[in-house]
Order: structure tokens, then C-alpha cells, then sequence
């Protein structure tokens, strides 16, 4: 029988993947002050046996207001940095899978309660709440304190914030980084002119509004070593008119591109406050750009079906496919795919003799 292209290898900069599968990043609102807890040992450890070829760890904030609760894992002080490395050496002992992680600043969508406190704005004065920042002093949506906008020691800081985060998670054995500026974080808040109404050099033209996601793009990828692979996940649409379109994110692909990026995940949505666009119109942004680009790309889907996630590789929507709710639901996915595709993926020496 023929191998699945789903379970055939693929490079992505330095760094070579056994399949087409990711773990996707899961928001998981259990840091303490930042540091990974041990939840994130049990929720990560286990998906590392999924078989999948990467794990991608959840949204990590660069600096300590660039989250979106205060439950957010974070990455900018030597304690962020120790039970980082504390959970990859942890998995690392047991299992081999590379390790990335997603490193990203809320902007204007932070200083929010977990989900299961309601999500919404944490009441200012308690004590748990913090000023946001934005490009512009607009609120996610009305109601809201309205953020505090950057100057240009604002933005030198945040610039160093990611690129310090990418070194901490060099040091700390993460294999690969990606850059969230996508789902309205605040890299999404500069691209959009529905966000950013700046009058310097960082608003008006597209060309202005790239500039400072460029930038961190530029810092992070000086930050690390070359063999470190560098993907950004960027936005297609903002699901409203007059805003980020699918021909800026073409532009915007090229550019990072042209600055040694090694691969994309294309998302829809999160900018305001509204249901975002639909999946189809998402896919047909994915596959808009995948022919703009000659890096791979990654699309995220919640598919259980096993033939509608190879097809996704073997029509040529995406290079690598990264699941979340599936993997929740059935976190040996991957197992019973290689079966019933004829592929293979690794499994734990404990689990090899078991029957079944």
C-alpha cells in the first residue's frame, strides 16, 4: 500500500519533522505569575505521545502586561525561563518530539479573566488588572478602559521583549519559535488600520503598519541560532470591511519571507469583537497565500475524520496540519491514523508490547 503523504516528513527551516502533524498551541490558563504549573507537565507530556511531529506550546507572553489573564504562561524572567525548562526536560527524558512555542504580546485584549470566570475585562482596582497597550487608544470593544498607546520607548521595549523571550527559549531547549501576530493580538493591532490610526512612522500605509511586526520578526530571528526555525502565524482577514485583507497578508507573507521566515499558519478573526469569518472564506485565504509563498504552511483544523485531514496535504491546502480539540478528544489520534492510512509514527518503548 502506498505511504500517506500525511505521515511523509517534511523541513521546515533547520529543523525536520517525522509527518504532517502538529500539535497545536492550547491556551490553558494555569501559569502561576507566568511559571508553567504542573498541569502543564500532565497536558503537555501526554500530548508529546500523540505521535505527532511537533508540539507546539500555547500563546507565551514576552512581558509580564503582554498577557491575556493573569493565569497566561510567560517567558520574560529567569523564573518564566526555569519551569519552561523544567516541563521540556521533564518530556524530553521520555520522548524526543521537537518542541516549539508560540510566543506572542495581547496588547489590547489582555488584563481578561480565565474562561471560566466569564472572560471578560478584570474590574480595575482589584489588584489583578493592568493598563493594556494597543498601537491606538482603542478599546477592543466598547465599554472598555481604553488602552494606553505605544511611544517609541514603548516599542523598543516590546522589541526586546520578544527577542529576549526567543533567546530564554533557546536556552531553555525549544526547538522551534513561532510569532503570534494573528487573532487580534497586538502584532494583528499594528497590520489593521480598523486598530492602528497612528500618524508616525508605525501607521497610515501598509508599508508603515508592517514595519514594527517586521521588526520583532527581524529580533527574534537575530535572537536566535540559525538552525532555529522561525514561523509567524498572521491574519487573513479581520472578519469586517475596511480592515486587514487576504491581499495585505500576501504582502505581508512575502516580506517575512524575504526576511528568512521558514513557514506560516494563516488564521481569520479576533481583532474585534464579532464572530469571525467563515471556514470556508478561511481556506481559501490559506490556500491564497500558500500559492504566494514558497515556505510551508500550517493550517489548523478540528477534523476527527482521518481521510479530510490527509486530503488537506494531498490536495495541497497545507503542508502540516495542526490539531487541538481533536487531540483533547482522542489524544492517540495520530496512532489510529498511521493504521488506518498506512503511515507510522513513534510510540513510546512502555507502550510497544502492549496488546492492541
Amino acid at each position: 500500500m502506498p505511504c500517506s503523504s500525511l505521515f511523509e516528513p517534511i523541513r521546515i527551516g533547520g529543523l525536520e519533522l517525522a509527518n504532517r502533524l502538529a500539535v497545536g498551541p492550547m491556551h490553558q490558563f494555569s501559569a502561576e505569575n507566568g511559571c508553567m504549573s504542573d498541569w502543564h507537565l500532565i497536558h503537555l507530556g501526554h500530548l508529546a505521545f500523540s505521535g505527532a511531529g511537533v508540539l507546539i506550546i500555547e500563546t507565551t507572553a514576552v512581558l509580564p502586561e503582554g498577557r491575556t489573564t493573569p493565569a497566561d504562561v510567560g517567558l520574560w524572567n529567569d523564573q518564566t525561563q526555569s519551569a519552561l525548562c523544567l516541563t521540556i526536560e521533564s518530556i524530553r527524558r521520555w520522548c524526543d518530539v521537537p518542541i516549539a512555542v508560540e510566543l506572542g504580546h495581547a496588547g489590547r485584549r489582555g488584563s481578561t479573566e480565565v474562561p471560566w470566570l466569564g472572560g471578560g475585562p478584570i474590574a480595575p482596582g482589584t489588584g489583578r488588572d493592568w493598563r493594556t497597550v494597543a498601537p491606538s487608544a482603542l478599546p477592543f470593544q466598547s465599554g472598555q478602559t481604553p488602552p494606553r498607546a505605544l511611544d517609541r520607548l514603548d516599542l523598543q521595549r516590546i522589541r526586546e521583549g520578544f527577542a529576549n523571550a526567543a533567546a530564554r527559549a533557546s536556552r531553555a531547549g525549544i526547538d522551534a519559535i513561532q510569532l503570534h501576530a494573528g487573532d487580534g493580538q497586538l502584532l494583528h493591532q499594528f497590520l489593521s488600520p480598523r486598530s492602528n490610526r497612528r500618524d508616525d512612522a508605525y501607521g497610515g500605509s501598509l508599508h508603515n503598519r508592517m514595519r514594527f511586526p517586521l521588526e520583532v520578526f527581524e529580533a527574534v530571528r537575530n535572537a536566535l541560532p540559525a538552525r532555529c526555525p522561525v514561523t509567524v502565524r498572521i491574519p487573513a482577514y479581520d472578519g469586517a470591511g475596511n480592515g486587514w485583507s487576504i491581499e495585505q497578508a500576501v504582502v505581508l507573507a512575502q516580506a517575512l519571507e524575504a526576511r528568512g521566515c521558514d513557514g506560516f499558519q494563516v488564521c481569520t478573526g479576533g481583532l474585534l469583537a464579532q464572530p469571525a469569518p467563515t471556514r470556508a472564506r478561511e481556506m481559501a485565504a490559506v490556500r491564497r497565500v500558500k500559492r504566494s509563498i514558497d515556505t510551508p504552511v500550517i493550517l489548523a483544523v478540528a477534523e476527527p475524520d482521518f481521510e479530510r485531514v490527509e486530503a488537506l496535504v494531498t490536495d495541497g491546502h497545507a503542508d502540516v496540519v495542526a490539531l487541538t480539540r481533536t487531540l483533547v478528544e482522542s489524544p492517540r489520534w495520530p496512532w489510529h491514523a498511521a493504521r488506518s492510512l498506512h503511515g507510522a509514527v513513534a510510540r513510546p518503548i512502555q507502550y510497544r508490547y502492549l496488546a492492541g
